[in-house]
């Protein structure tokens, strides 16, 4: 029988995931508002197709509630840029999702034996904990969505109270032993890429006890970070070449030339001190350059992150120097497509958490992942020595 404390768990997801859409017009449910984000009401509708596939078509053997829809809630199916003309009306599809979303809670309370407690899914509460870490990770991409929404919108003047001037880089930094480090996830929470947990042996290294913040970052701008191609790799060259960046996604100048970001509920000052984000690998890769530095490999970060030595390790993601790659001994489970198609030399990992990141996926062994050019996400970075 799943703890009533994790089923709390999961119907509190269910609400936040509820909330956060419920005020949307019609259109802004449908509204495709980047080119890498599907429109809010997709996010809903795949939470609940994913759960009916895994509690009743997997599991029960019953796919009445799943066929139909199939090819539009499987992503490798259905084509962001198609997904919200194909959408019910919002308040079909709010009020569909409310019930389903209840009675999946009631089939995991299992009051009435429906679900095999047997099943290898039902081992150990592997599925409502995996089922509770999809749905957090798409709540925070919600969070991507109306942040983008809130970019688009954005028309009005906006005058910062205070403006955010450089500071330099605080060379503030932990040194990580050479040894050999106990590292990776833990079942039955751990995603596969997180496993087998090994002992790693990891060569000294100096790590930034904290991450970069706007002031840090504001230096690089104004030391022409971006117009330095000296900065940049091959690769970032090309991109900054068509993505003609000059500071992080959401930031925006005033009529006075002082910078603002734009976040979820419109504008908003700059904390000087608050960790920097939105920015690419490139980005990224082209600061450590200019601050003489390297970004961590992501196993340093994990090791230095169960030591306790790495502050401010939740404000936003950040990126690593290696690319993303099945641990010794990797095992896709439970379905090959989480994991395996994304070790394919071009996505990055980023460790860590956003301040938009559910506490269920914030922990040492958890591996983000994405290609080098994405700035929409809440991504900075923090230095290795």
């Amino acid at each position: 029988m799943i703890p009533l404390t994790l089923l709390a768990r999961f119907r509190a997801m269910h609400r936040y995931l509820l909330d956060l859409v419920g005020n949307l017009s019609e259109e802004e449910y449908r509204t495709q508002y980047h080119p890498d984000l599907s429109p809010a009401g997709w996010h809903l509708g795949h939470c609940l197709w994913v759960e009916n596939h895994w509690l009743r078509a997997m599991v029960q053997g019953d796919d009445s509630r799943t066929r139909k829809d199939t090819q539009y809630y499987q992503p490798q199916f259905s084509p962001k840029s198609e997904r919200g003309p194909k959408l019910p009306p919002r308040d079909t599809q709010l009020s569909e999702v409310a019930s389903g979303f209840e009675e999946n809670i009631l089939l995991l309370a299992d009051q009435d034996g429906k679900l095999d407690p047997t099943h290898p899914l039902m081992q150990n509460e592997y599925l409502p904990l995996f089922l509770l870490q999809h749905h957090s990770q798409h709540l925070e991409t919600l969070r991507m969505v109306l942040t983008q929404r809130a970019q688009q919108r954005h028309r009005h003047a906006f005058h910062p109270q205070n403006r955010l001037t450089a500071s330099p880089i605080a060379r503030e930094m932990c040194v990580l032993e050479a040894g050999r480090y106990s590292l990776g996830g833990e079942a039955p929470g751990a995603f596969d890429n997180e496993l087998p947990a090994d002992l790693i042996a990891l060569d000294s290294v100096a790590i930034a006890t904290r991450p970069i913040s706007n002031a840090e970052y504001l230096g690089f701008m104004e030391d022409n970070g971006y117009g330095n191609i000296d900065l940049w790799d091959e690769a970032g060259r090309e991109w900054l070449k068509h993505n003609p960046a000059e500071a992080p996604d959401h930031w925006r100048l005033d009529d006075r030339g002082w910078w603002y970001g734009i976040g979820l509920d419109g504008p908003q000052e700059l904390e000087p001190r608050a960790a920097v984000y939105g920015i690419s690998w490139y980005e990224a890769r082209a600061f450590a350059n200019w601050a003489k530095a390297d970004l961590p490999h992501e196993l340093s970060w994990e090791a230095a992150a169960r030591y306790g030595h790495l502050a401010l390790a939740g404000q936003a993601w950040e990126w690593c120097a290696n690319t993303f790659y099945p641990y010794s001994g990797f095992k896709a489970f439970p379905y090959r497509e989480y994991s395996s198609p994304w070790f394919d030399g071009r996505h990055y990992t980023l460790r860590g958490a956003s301040r938009f990141t559910p506490k269920h996926t914030q922990r040492p062994s958890f591996r983000n992942f994405h290609t080098a050019d994405k700035r929409h996400i809440f991504a900075g970075l923090r230095l290795a020595f």
